[in-house]
């Protein structure tokens, strides 16, 4: 766009290249226009050579104006592009990104999987039941029912730090070494003390640990001796009262500071009564819409109601219970419940 005042003139060269070119005029006031057709100005310029001096200059002056527009133009796009480029280099570093997450939580899945146990033992009067869903980034939740010989069992149930396949790595390890150290002439305060110090022994990084709930079960006496290193309160409910209490031993997680504090309880098994192991991504469930959390005061509720139940169908409904409070929000930890029932 330009702007031309009296004495100027303008489609110049459509005239002397013969190349009419489309243009729209607009007058800001009332004007008058001189047209000249390819002779007459031919005629003028070979009379007066001030005229061509002066087309000349116009044409100069326009050709420089449109090569500023255009260096101008192609700068903007050169900037353009490079934001292009930069958005592209982005994009594709995230989706990058995105494949080795998708991978990573790939391998923690099977990890995880593989890791659970597929049945439990069969011991006279008692039934067990157990459900672990991981969520989208994968924890280290872990569950087990570790027969021991002379008429024992292990039940543990552990959940250690962080996600993907940091996480179900060391879970990894430590079932390994759950298995390899449980025994029967161990109480559960030294056997929780020994996996303690080899995971300080294992560790490579200081930002590791895992919280734990162990007991040796007699299935003949039906005494329960147990520990609880920083995890989450089991739930256990009386048969003969319908009441419920909360396991709650002082116990510090496992494997990341020295000189561990647990202390060692014991209880006794009456028909029907019943422990329920969790991980906090029960009661942790958050609802959609106002981020109420399950809490613990639900899951003993449930375990207080339906605690009459099998195993199976106490671990069926509190997860159901749980996805309905939840309202279609995003699971954001592993659910794990192990429930363990004197029958």
């Amino acid at each position: 766009m330009g702007m031309k005042g009296p004495g100027e003139f303008f489609g110049e060269l459509g005239v002397l290249d013969r190349a009419p070119r489309a243009a729209t005029v607009l007058a800001l006031s009332d004007c008058s226009l001189i047209e000249l057709d390819e002779q007459t100005l031919n005629d003028i310029l070979a009379r007066h050579p001030s005229v061509s001096r002066a087309i000349m200059r116009g044409i100069t002056r326009s050709v420089r104006d449109t090569d500023r527009i255009t260096i101008a133009e192609l700068q903007l796009k050169n900037n353009e592009l490079a934001r292009t480029l930069d958005d592209l280099r982005a994009a594709q570093a995230e989706l990058l990104r995105r494949e080795r997450l998708k991978r990573d939580l790939e391998i923690a899945a099977q990890v995880h999987k593989n890791i659970l146990p597929t049945s439990f033992p069969q011991v006279p009067g008692f039934e067990f039941a157990a459900l672990a869903r991981p969520a989208r980034e994968i924890g280290g939740d872990l569950y087990d029912i570790v027969d021991m010989g002379q008429n024992e069992i292990g039940i543990v149930m552990a959940d250690a730090s962080g996600k993907s396949v940091q996480a179900a790595i060391y879970m990894a390890v430590v079932r390994a070494l759950f298995l390899s150290e449980t025994n029967a002439n161990l109480s559960p305060s030294e056997t929780a003390h020994r996996i303690h110090n080899l995971l300080l022994k294992v560790s490579t990084t200081n930002d590791m640990f895992v919280t734990a709930f162990y007991a040796t079960l007699n299935y003949v006496t039906r005494k329960m001796r147990y520990v609880r290193g920083g995890h989450d309160r089991p739930v256990y409910y009386h048969a003969a009262t319908g009441e419920v209490s909360l396991l709650n031993p002082p116990g510090r997680f496992l494997g990341l500071l020295p000189n561990l504090i647990i202390q060692e309880e014991c209880l006794t098994f009456q028909t029907g009564d019943m422990l329920v192991c969790y991980s906090d991504g029960v009661t942790d469930a958050t609802r959609r819409g106002d981020g109420e959390m399950y809490g613990l005061d639900k899951l003993i509720e449930m375990v207080k109601r339906e605690g009459h139940r099998s195993a199976s169908e106490v671990v069926k409904i509190i997860v159901s219970d749980v996805d309905h409070f939840r309202n279609g929000e995003e699971q954001p930890d592993d659910l794990t419940l192990l429930v363990t029932k004197a029958v």
